[in-house]
């Protein structure tokens, strides 16, 4: 088991007291409150441990999910992460900056990659979603990181008709998107 938390301790046959003496005895690394991994285990991203573990519904986006497609050379300070509005915003001890996106459009674009050195696996927005939020969201983003990423994008031979399928149906995307696409082309 990559990844235990105290209450999955009985399953294994041990108490919590046993995990709690193994982490400060240096066999566990504790990630988080409540989330533990075996010393020994590979190298991961505890920011997208911590995230995928807390919501397993969670989603990397904005400018994370850019970055991750190397669609900006903007480097954010947290993790960009999704959850469908409604649901409640963990506390989390990461670098995770929790964004509360629509339910109606929160699977537009989504899939799931692994989560590097681990068995979990979290969401992960395509580049055309994730161009199309840049666009929609530029007045807490800034206007350049759309821009910069559609630029990118068109530049390694993306499809204009696939970016605006997908601004069609966001709120607010579909223009700036257009817009945007008859500067650049």
């Amino acid at each position: 088991m990559e990844i235990l938390r105290p209450e999955q301790t009985p399953d294994l046959g041990m108490s919590k007291s046993t995990l709690y003496r193994a982490a400060r005895d240096g066999r566990y690394e504790r990630i988080a409150r409540g989330i533990y991994r075996p010393a020994d285990a590979p190298a991961a991203d505890w920011d997208w441990i911590e995230a995928a573990t807390r919501r397993p519904e969670a989603t990397i986006c904005l400018t994370s999910a850019l970055a991750h497609h190397d669609l900006t050379d903007s480097i954010p300070d947290a993790v960009d992460v999704a959850i469908p509005r409604g649901t409640r915003i963990p506390a989390t001890r990461s670098a995770i900056k929790w964004h509360l996106l629509a339910k109606q459009t929160f699977d537009l674009g989504r899939s799931e990659i692994p989560v590097p050195g681990t068995e979990l696996r979290i969401g992960l927005y395509s580049p055309e979603r994730s161009i199309a939020d840049a666009f929609r969201l530029r007045g807490d983003l800034g206007y350049e990181l759309g821009r910069d990423a559609l630029r990118e994008w068109l530049r390694r031979g993306g499809k204009p008709a696939q970016l605006m399928s997908i601004a069609a149906r966001l709120p607010r995307a579909r223009g700036p998107v257009l817009h945007a696409l008859e500067v650049l082309t």
